[in-house]
């Protein structure tokens, strides 16, 4: 059974995006080191799943990206889960708009590498309260916000099960639910 995987950006106060939705501050905190082990991480998945705004968020950019994330981000297959999207036009990319839990649990019975979730928030805390994920890596980044986006809505119980610092004083964790 292969894992659904969270990699989020987070504040050190605790924010995953600012107060206008933004999320390009921790690009600040990239260095060859973080990036390549974020793009190791990437291709290894299996699929990537995101919920609607995350994908009209992305699907403009990543096609002529010549980002080193590129790559990763546009040869692995995709599923979007949207009620409301008409469709995909990103290459690799479908479109599930029935159950959320149902959906992911026949997708980690499939064959392949982890599944790694892209957020938005409210996606990603409605597979937190649906306790759908098996592995939360926050890249906690050397800032505050001062405001902005919480990752998490309700109380959690986390083990903390790697830890890992890169120079520009990010802290790489991984947490599995408690």
């Amino acid at each position: 059974m292969r894992k659904l995987l969270l990699k989020m950006e987070m504040s050190l106060d605790g924010h995953v995006a600012d107060s206008e939705g933004g999320s390009s501050w921790p690009l600040d905190f990239y260095d060859d080191k973080l990036t390549a082990d974020c793009v190791a991480f990437l291709a290894a998945a299996g699929l990537h799943i995101m919920g609607r705004q995350s994908y009209e968020d992305m699907a403009p950019y990543w096609p002529t990206s010549t980002s080193p994330f590129a790559k990763p981000m546009n040869d692995t297959p995709k599923v979007v889960f949207s009620r409301s999207l008409e469709e995909a036009n990103w290459p690799e990319t479908r479109i599930h708009r029935g159950d959320l839990a149902e959906e992911i649990e026949r997708l980690k019975l499939q064959d392949g590498g982890p599944i790694v979730v892209h957020g938005g928030v409210r996606f990603v805390q409605s597979l937190t309260r649906s306790r759908l994920i098996d592995e939360y890596r926050l890249h906690v980044h050397p800032t505050a916000l001062g405001s902005g986006r919480s990752l998490f809505d309700a109380p959690l119980k986390l083990n903390l099960v790697d830890m890992r610092r890169f120079s520009s004083g990010t802290v790489a964790m991984t947490y599995t639910p408690g």
